[in-house]
This record gives structure tokens, sequence and C-alpha cells, in this order.
């Protein structure tokens, strides 16, 4: 079913819960309450231990830190891959990168030269929420389809500014809209144009709902700083590029207070994937998990997450639930007081009764893809690992037995305990096979030919 005939079917869930029709949101009857602004704020390759909240000893992230101490934690959050692409395509849809397609086993992310991106059939979060009347803006890294019908501006989303893909791939335009502006991209800019950009649409759009997707460039390689942060940080160039991410994310949190908008605004922040090890000093740390990108260990997909929305999200709160990045659009659903539609099928849970410190995470289970492969899979405390790759590029290593660690007892995966818990690997083959019996993968759209030059 395409999109759009999705979305005019489902209507009915459509600010259902507000007594209202499809309208913009400036129409509904004076004396209801505005639906809530929401923003997300996502870093690319940032590890679990590069913020001073997280742990770091010398990188300085006072707004990020600041952050946390007027919402929430989150100490097992997951993104849904360990790569750019399928990560990416997870948080926009809710839904594992084997459902969507966007996925690879030969190429795990998409190139300048690839000829696919984000399907017409999948509905995003921008495409949910515009359909409900909030204005949208993508500002940032999109990294799901460089060629135009494959854009922001195709898949929900009113504004557009940002490179198509990853930094490192050349060339590296910056669009406007689908208009290119400048090429190659003038990086040591990119995070302060991004907030300028970022800040003007808030402005604009203070007096209705809007979503602002904010997907920054760095910490991916290579690593630019703008003068005012460049040989700032004591951890180098890399610290300089996350104090600079994290002034950032301080003046879209001012904005929102300036304008009076905090406290009916949700924001989360959170990265894409774990820190890239094999570019040493020029990539970040997973602190005490093993791993990074690339990989499924913990470092590789076990991320910093913070959500913020003053009065609605307890102060100061930490909570060690499993929870991911699939769990973000029916979150955000939820919190815009939509429901999602019949007939789609998520991977992700509503998180916002635990944000508002109401309950625990519904979350007992996650499942770690490499490609198309089932790499590990969470239940409760314990992950099993069937195939093992580190984040510098050795293995894959097959395992028969699983090995089996107690993550709440050992978060590093040091100590295999496979042995004494054989029950538990066997439950955890129950939820695999039930898993698999419900999933219908679909063919990968990163492993398309190559676009031919010329």
């Amino acid at each position: 079913m395409k999109r759009r005939e999705f979305l005019k079917r489902s209507v009915g869930w459509s600010l259902a819960t507000a007594g209202a029709a499809l309208m913009p949101f400036e129409k509904v009857q004076a004396g209801k309450k505005m639906p809530p602004n929401i923003v997300i704020l996502f870093a690319d390759d940032l590890g679990y231990g590069d913020l001073g909240v997280y742990g770091h000893p010398t990188i300085r992230t006072p707004n990020l830190d600041r952050m946390a101490a007027e919402g929430m934690k989150l100490t097992q959050f997951y993104s849904a891959a360990c790569v750019c692409t399928p990560s990416r395509s997870a948080l926009m849809t809710g839904r594992l990168p084997v459902r969507t397609g966007l996925y690879g086993d030969k190429r795990r992310v998409l190139f300048p030269d690839s000829p696919g991106g984000i399907p017409e059939s999948e509905t995003t979060l921008a495409e949910f929420l515009r359909e409900a009347g909030y204005a949208t803006c993508c500002v940032g890294k999109w990294h799901l389809g460089h060629l135009p019908e494959y854009l922001p501006t195709r898949h929900g989303f009113d504004e557009y500014f940002g490179i198509p893909y990853s930094n490192d791939m050349r060339p590296s335009p910056l669009l406007d809209g689908e208009t290119v502006v400048e090429e190659p991209a003038k990086q040591s800019t990119l995070t302060q144009r991004y907030t300028e950009r970022a800040l003007r649409f808030i402005e604009k759009n203070k007096d209705k709902p809007f979503f602002l997707y904010f997907p920054h460039t760095f910490p991916h390689v290579p690593l630019f700083a703008s003068e005012a942060f460049l040989d700032q940080s004591p951890r180098g160039l890399y610290g300089d590029v996350v104090e600079e991410l994290d002034w950032s994310v301080g003046e879209i949190l001012k904005s929102l207070r300036e304008e009076g908008l905090a406290e009916n605004t949700l924001v989360a922040f959170t990265s894409d994937n774990g820190p890239w090890l094999l570019k040493r000093l020029n990539g970040g740390s997973a602190g005490l998990l093993r791993g990074g990108k690339g990989s499924t260990w913990e470092g590789g997909m076990r991320e910093p997450a913070l959500f913020w929305w003053p009065g609605r999200i307890p102060n100061g709160t930490v909570r060690t639930g499993l929870s991911s990045t699939l769990d973000v659009l029916p979150t955000c659903l939820s919190a815009a007081g939509l429901k999602v539609p019949k007939g789609l099928v998520l991977d992700g849970v509503n998180l916002l009764p635990v944000l508002e410190g109401k309950n625990v995470s519904p979350r007992e289970t996650f499942f770690f893809y490499r490609g198309s492969r089932l790499m590990a899979v969470r239940w409760g405390p314990w992950k099993a690992h069937f195939v093992t790759q580190d984040g510098y590029g050795r293995g894959p290593e097959e395992h028969d037995p699983p090995v089996l660690f107690h993550l709440e007892r050992d978060p590093s995966e040091q100590f295999d305990v496979a042995k004494d818990n054989p029950e538990v690997l066997e439950k955890i083959d129950q939820v695999v096979q039930e898993h698999r019996d419900g999933l219908a993968p679909a063919p990968s759209i990163l492993d398309l030919p190559r676009i031919k030059k010329g």
C-alpha cells in the first residue's frame, strides 16, 4: 500500500483523542491545549562514554548535563543498528531495518553512487506529524537516500537544510530543500549554520506545533570545529567537536525557554551508533562498554539518551529499563495524542509512561542485527551472542553454543555464563523463533547495483 493511501485510511487515529477532525492545529477551536512540539537531536558516531553526564572526565558538556538534570537519563538505550543508514531508518519509521530494506550485507550504508533510499511505502514520523498539522523541518545529515525522491522533502519535511550522506563521502554537498547551495560543504561552519537554521524554524513556528529533526553531521570523521571551539577542549579535536555540539543543544533549549515553549516541548538527544574505534583519537569512547561502531557488542549500539520536557518529565531521573530508537516514533505519536494506525507493524514501544515516571519500560527484548544477520538477542538482563564482530573489523566469529552475559552485573561483557544458565539459552532460543516467525524481511536496498558514472 502506498504511503499516502495508508495515511488517508488512518484519518480515524489522527487527533482522535482531541476530538477534532484532521486539520491544521492553529484552526482547532480556542480553549483546546496546543499539542506538544517535538525536537529530536541526533549525533553521529557519539560513544556511550563521550558526555560528562555519562562519565567522560575531560569533555565538557554543561548543556547536556543540565538537560539530564532537568529531565531523564536512560542507561540502557539502544540504536537499532551499528552503522548510520539502518539506524536512521529505524528512528524515522519505528521499524527494524530488515523490515524496510534499509540494511546491507555487502554495503552497510548508502553511498553517493547508491541508487536507492527510504521506500515510498514507508511512513516516517515526519509524515505522521505533518498530516496531523505539524510544521516539520530536518536540519543536518539525512543518509536515507540522496536522489530527489528520497530526500526529506519527499518524506514528510516542509524544510531541509543539510548534507545527504556522511561527511567523509565525496563530494559532500550542502542542500537547502532539494537545491545544492554549496559543494563541497564548508564543514567547519556546519554545526553553527545548522543551529542557526534550527533556531529560525523554531521562531517561525512558535505559534503552532512543530517537529524539528536535527541529525548532526558530527562527531563522524573528518572532524571540524568552528574557530570559537577549535583547540579549546582537553580531549583535543574530538573534544572540540563534541563541546560544540553541546553548545548547539544549549542554544536549542535556551530558545525553547525564551519563547515560552519549554513546557510544551518534548526534546530527545541520542546517537545513531557507537564510536568509530578505528579512528583512534579522532573517534570516541564507549566508556565501560565493549566494542564500538560496526559491532553488536554493547559499545556499538548502546547509546547516551536524554529526554527533556519540563513539567512532564521528572527532574534528574535515571531509568535503567530497556529502550531504543525504535521506541521514539510510537512515543512521539503518543505525546502528540495520536494512535498508531491499525495494520502498521512497529518494532518500537511507547515510552511516554516511562518518561513521565508512571511506569517501567514495557520492552523486554531487543534484537541486534548486522545487515540481515541476527547477531545477538537481549532478553531482560541477559544477552546471548550467536555471532560477534568487534569495532576494529575483526571477525565475524560464530558461537555454538552462544556466549551469554548478564548485562546488569557485567555491562562490559567480560564473563561468559552460558554453561551455568542453560535454561536462559533455551528461553532465548524460543524468543528468537517467535521473532523470526513474525518477520518478513524485505530485500536489501543498500546492496542494489551502484549507479554507473557517465
